[in-house]
């Protein structure tokens, strides 16, 4: 049997790149009969058949990691893609993106594209969430910056581009790979957001072991993960990590004394936006788990 990685699926068609190029294909019976269904990324074992030599799916193998929207299995990193303006930057959401990547265990940057629109806010973004521990690129698709630097962070990588409507996604992977040609969309004017570009969930090759895979933007994501409120404080890396020194290990951090993650908030070491985001989360799971 060939071994491969499902690249796209589309109305119960799999398209598999093997050794021997791309091989449509369909799932056997029995895993349809088992409720296993094929995603995109898994990495899979297919026969040929000898009659028409199509390929058929006989073996998933082990996932790392399954995502439900988009459905895809397999992701190493996310790549949360943001504007500072056009749309205007949503720092709450964008937080909530770095929860569900931080639930998954990918590794995480953060791209802040638009940079020609509004330096000035793209450059305090990129400190507030470098100071928060995670690694920032900058770029600008239409003046061509931070481009080979992002292509080089997705090198031996299955990368899930991930962020709102209308910040560029579809525009910085057409500028990593012509190829691509991804539809690009502007950003309505009467609702400053964007305009969904992306239906299909498909795997793009950048080189070799490299997959970049473009998602459809949505402003809202399911945190429902999170299953105890306490457990907020983990997706927040800065604030684990000052969590630490509190005095009680149920700090929340929220109305607790001797609490050493607000002492961080009020010297600058944790931003005051970012905790502020914190304290929001956190209400919303409280509301949503009273009901």
């Amino acid at each position: 049997m060939l071994e491969g990685i499902i690249i796209k699926a589309i109305g119960g068609f799999y398209y598999i790149k093997t050794c021997a190029g791309i091989i449509e294909s369909r799932a056997r019976g029995i895993l349809r009969v088992e409720g296993i269904t094929p995603l995109v990324g898994d990495f899979v074992r297919i026969r040929i058949s000898s009659e028409d030599n199509s390929g058929y799916v006989e073996e998933i193998l082990e996932r790392k990691n399954e995502l439900i929207r988009p459905p895809v299995a397999n992701i190493t990193q996310a790549v949360i893609v943001m504007s500072a303006k056009k749309p205007d930057i949503n720092t709450w959401l964008l937080d909530k993106f770095l929860m569900m990547a931080e639930h998954k265990n990918l590794n995480i940057i953060i791209c802040f594209n638009k940079l020609d629109l509004s330096e000035e806010e793209t450059n305090r973004l990129k400190k507030t969430y470098e100071l928060a521990g995670y690694e920032v690129i900058i770029t600008s698709s239409t003046l061509d910056i931070g481009i080979e630097k992002l292509k080089e962070a997705l090198k031996n990588n299955i990368t899930v581009f991930a962020g709102p409507s209308g910040v560029g996604k579809s525009s910085l992977l057409n500028r990593l790979n012509k190829d691509f040609n991804r539809e690009t969309g502007l950003v309505s004017g009467k609702s400053k957001r964007g305009k969904h570009t992306t239906r299909s969930v498909e795997l793009l090759e950048l080189g070799e072991n490299s997959y970049v895979l473009d998602t459809p933007g949505f402003s809202s994501l399911d945190l429902s993960f999170i299953e105890d409120v306490s457990d907020v404080r983990l997706y927040f890396r800065e604030i684990k990590e000052h969590g630490k020194g509190c005095r009680f290990l149920s700090c929340l951090h929220d109305k607790e004394p001797d609490c050493s993650v607000k002492k961080a908030v009020e010297q600058g070491i944790i931003d005051k936006d970012r905790y502020k985001n914190y304290l929001l989360l956190l209400e919303e799971i409280k509301n949503t788990r009273r009901y």
